[in-house]
């Protein structure tokens, strides 16, 4: 197996980079973002549509030995498919970086997963509402985890279903985000990305919040306690 460089530049490049944008030298802080769902759902284009670097991407070439293994049969036109992770990467301002991981679709490759989800701020599980069965695993790991995560129904085709028919087929908590998006286009992807970083805060300051009533309730106890 040989990893590859996808041919597709994606952001600016500087001269004499080859395509790739080296890290600021006052970089400090990196945080990690996992994309997860089922085979050919469009994960390893959401990181190509959005890295600002020439992703890195495993991405190899399907073959009969698959026959029989990779269920295709809904994604007729795919001749390709990820053997490990993609890679990319945002710079979100001069001390921090935010870096993309796209998991392999495929059943054969979930004992990655687990790997992939350390250290992980959090997840976006891309689903495709022809295939939403393929979405249960991403789901069972993640909440397995306690991973963060938000929900982005990838529309490679019109929408049949409401964004709440999603959720109730998926069983999804009502605290879940849920958002379209079309994996191949730059800006939606990066919606999807706003989305998951206002779940993440939304989650630190009501955690925030509830320590700060809780060490009120302690200090207001012992105050009894000392009177």
């Amino acid at each position: 197996m040989h990893s590859r460089i996808s041919d597709s530049t994606v952001g600016p490049a500087l001269p004499g980079s080859a395509g790739h944008a080296p890290l600021r030298e006052s970089a400090s802080n990196g945080l990690k973002i996992v994309i997860v769902g089922g085979f050919g759902v469009g994960k390893t284009t959401m990181v190509k549509s959005v890295s600002e670097i020439r992703p890195l991407s495993t991405e190899e070439t399907m073959t009969q030995a698959g026959v029989g293994i990779d269920d295709a049969s809904l994604v007729r036109d795919k001749t390709t498919t990820t053997v490990a992770f993609d890679f990319g990467r945002i710079s979100l301002d001069e001390q921090m970086v935010l870096y993309l991981f796209g998991a392999p679709g495929q059943e054969r490759f979930w004992f990655l997963w687990d790997r992939l989800f350390a250290g992980t701020l959090g997840a976006v599980v891309l689903v495709d509402t022809n295939r939403l069965a393929d979405s249960w695993y991403a789901l069972d790991r993640l909440e397995h985890h306690g991973t963060p995560f938000i929900v982005a129904r990838n529309n490679f085709t019109e929408p049949r279903h409401s964004l709440e028919d999603v959720r109730e087929a998926l069983d999804l908590s009502p605290d879940v985000p849920m958002i379209d998006c079309d994996a191949r286009k730059r800006d939606s992807s990066k919606a999807v990305l706003v989305a998951l970083a206002r779940h993440l805060y939304s989650l630190s300051t009501d955690a925030a919040g509830k320590s700060t009533a809780a060490a009120g309730k302690s200090t207001a106890a012992a105050g009894k306690s000392a009177g």
